[in-house]
Parts: C-alpha cells; structure tokens; sequence
C-alpha cells in the first residue's frame, strides 16, 4: 500500500475543496479520494488498485449524517448512515421494507457497522478481472474486456458492453424501487433520481460507473413520500449464505388498489453494469392481478434482452425464478 495523508475537514464544502484543488495538480489522476466507511476503498489501496496521495476523511460530517422524516413526508438518508443503522431502524422496517432487507443481505454484521450508504452506492466493480493488480482491463484503462471471452460465471447479461462488469450494490435497487432521488455535493449542491445516477460502459467513460465528477460527494439520499397501498420487497441470490455479493437479485414495489396492480417497479440487481430497471415489464403488471401468472409474465419480460456469456446462462433461469418468487 502507498503512503497517504489523511486530510479532516470540518464541513462537507471544505471536503468538496480539497478534492479538485489536488486532481487539478496531477490531470488525469485522483490524487485525493473521499473517505467514509472504507470497506471497498481500503480495498483498493490494499490492492494497488488506487494509489492516491491523500484521503479526504468524512466522518463526521453532520451535513452527510441526516436521518429521518422531513415535512413534507419524503426520509432523507445521509450518506454516512451505516448500513447497520437500515438494518435496525423500526421505521425503515416498517415503511421499507425492501430497503431493510437489502440491508440485512449485505456482508457481515461487522462490515455493515462500518459500510456507509454513499459508500455502497459508489463501490467499484468487483469483477476478478478489475481486481487484480497484474491486469489491466478496460476498467482499469486497457484495451480490453478479458471477462468477454474469459472467466464470466459473475459477469453481466444485461446491458454489458464494451466492460460486462455488474454493479454490486444492494442498497441501489432498493432505493430506486422507492423512487429514491441523491443529493450530490459539489461547488453547489445538484439532486437527480437515482437511476440516473449510474452509467453503462456503452454511454459514458468505461472506467466509470457513475455521474459523480472528482469534486463531488454524495451527500444523501431521498425516499419521496408514498401511501400505505405500497407493498416491496427484496430478494437476493448469493454463491454463499454468510458474506457475499449477489449473483442475482431482485427488487420489487407494487403499488395495489382493491386486487389490481396500480404502479410497479422492477429493478434487477447482480445481472447488468447498472441497477436494471425493467420498465416493460413494470407497464405489463398494472392492471393484473399479483398472482403467479403475472409474476411469470413479468419475469419472460425482464429477461427477453438477455445476452449471457459462456459461463453465466444460468442466470437467466435464476433470475426469472427470483421474480416468480
């Protein structure tokens, strides 16, 4: 691991300020990386998979640190809320339930007491290709794409190209079956929804995975207020019970009135570059009833576009069988 300084700012604005003021001395190389829980980043230092000079420490920061209910009925999660605190806050619980239980999926109990959400959202690939520090793929600013035609059993079969990395967050899917929008800090603050946050390979910089410039942090995330006729939920598919990423999964909110689908929304996980939202097949549940039939057509509808690799077709039939469940 490479020698870092660790710099402690007082406030978010001050964090944004020591980011692009270093990046601007060295183009083309994040010198300077935000720090929270370091689950994935310490990772990558570890690894060599980054070498910046400084680290910018968060924590702390009481303007990423908000947590509750806001007037107008929206919950606004700072991006230092640690992913523990989701797994035991009774009104997320109670109001979330497909957040809770992303939530509960990921890692160990002790990874989750340091794991932030920022930092879930923002964790980098982790295809065995990316990881190791003796390749340089295209991830990593190579020529190529070696899951393409190599080891691909993890690998994307939605939306993959050039890069079939899958994107490996839990709490992503959730949050944007809630219709979640992120705040982002830079020399202003800018909000988008959540889906729009992330980028495939085929439609922006390869290396990246997100919209996130090098002087800005996410600050927080907000759910928009919604009625007691939603029902979520959140199912996941992992190589092993205790500690691992997903290699499928599956978030699911359905809006019901009397015995019909009124809105729907459908986000896959561990299958595509980005959380996959599958719109089609949100527009062909409303007006069914929540039954097997229309769980069957929903899943035929989510993997219609599948494009496996050669060693990862089984999760075409995994995933259909996550959606029926």
């Amino acid at each position: 691991m490479k020698n870092f300084d660790i710099l402690r700012p007082a406030t978010l604005a001050k964090a944004v300020e020591l980011l692009p003021k270093r990046a601007a001395t060295h183009p083309g190389a994040l010198v300077s990386r935000p720090l929270a829980g370091g689950q994935d980043l310490l990772v990558e230092l570890k690894d060599h998979l980054a070498e910046p000079d400084e680290l910018v420490d968060l924590r702390g920061l009481k303007e990423a640190s908000d947590f509750g209910r806001a007037p107008d009925g929206s919950f606004r999660i700072g991006a230092l809320t640690t992913v523990a605190r989701l797994t035991r806050e009774q009104s997320v619980r109670d109001n979330y339930a497909v957040l809770a239980e992303a939530a509960d999926s990921i890692a160990s109990p002790q990874i989750r007491t340091q794991a932030t959400l920022g930092g879930n959202l923002c964790q980098r690939p982790r295809c065995m290709y990316y990881r190791n520090e003796e390749t340089v793929c295209l991830k990593r600013g190579g020529d190529e794409c070696f899951s393409f035609a190599g080891l691909n059993k993890y690998n994307a079969i939605l939306g993959g190209g050039p890069s079939y990395i899958v994107h490996p967050s839990d709490l992503a899917p959730a949050l944007i079956a809630l219709d979640a929008n992120i705040q982002i800090q830079g020399a202003s603050t800018r909000e988008l929804a959540l889906e729009d946050f992330f980028t495939l390979p085929s439609e922006s910089d390869v290396t990246r995975e997100n919209v996130l410039a090098p002087n800005e942090i996410v600050r927080s995330v907000t759910i928009p207020a919604r009625g007691s006729d939603w029902r979520t939920t959140y199912v996941k598919f992992k190589e092993r019970e205790s500690f691992d990423w997903a290699l499928s999964a599956v978030a699911l909110a359905l809006r019901i009135e009397k015995d019909r689908i009124a809105e729907a929304r459908l986000i896959l996980g561990g299958v595509a570059p980005i959380p996959w939202r599958v719109r089609s097949a949100e527009a062909l549940l409303v007006g069914r009833r929540a039954d097997d039939r229309s769980a069957a057509a929903a899943a035929d509808e989510a993997l219609r576009g599948a494009e496996p690799l050669e060693q990862n077709e089984y999760k075409v039939p995994l995933t259909r069988a996550l959606i029926h469940k």
